[in-house]
């Protein structure tokens, strides 16, 4: 598995992600459905080919947990930011985006339109 370091350069006071890069049809079809938890340091950034707001729209069937969801265009701009209540059918950005960054809760406040990000490829100590 890949994992991707997101730090908000905007407020660089705000602690770094470690996030899961999840590119493919089927990591994004399952995200974190059916996981119970996830924590505050951690998330899952799905992402697209292009800028899109149908590409990026996400879906909360079947989850057992609430997300802050943050959506991230090419430029690693965040567009939108929201929370995304467990079993609505779908939620889409406001603007166009090509990362969609999953996260706990807590971390919702973390982040704003017009932060500008970095993200960068990680490794984790097995």
């Amino acid at each position: 598995m890949k994992y991707v370091s997101i730090t908000n350069l905007t407020t660089p006071r705000v602690q770094p992600v470690i996030a899961r890069y999840c590119a493919s049809f089927f990591c994004q079809l399952r995200g974190l459905m059916f996981h119970p938890s996830l924590p505050p340091g951690e998330g899952l950034l799905l992402v697209q080919s292009r800028d899109s707001r149908l590409e990026s729209s996400i879906h909360m069937m079947f989850m057992r947990m609430d997300l802050a969801v943050v959506w991230i265009n090419s430029a690693n701009e965040v567009v939108d930011v929201c929370l995304a209540r467990r079993w609505r059918p779908a939620y889409f950005s406001q603007r166009p985006a090509r990362y969609v960054l999953e996260l706990n809760t807590a971390r919702l406040s973390d982040f704003q339109v017009g932060d500008k990000l970095e993200i960068a490829e990680t490794w984790l100590d097995s």
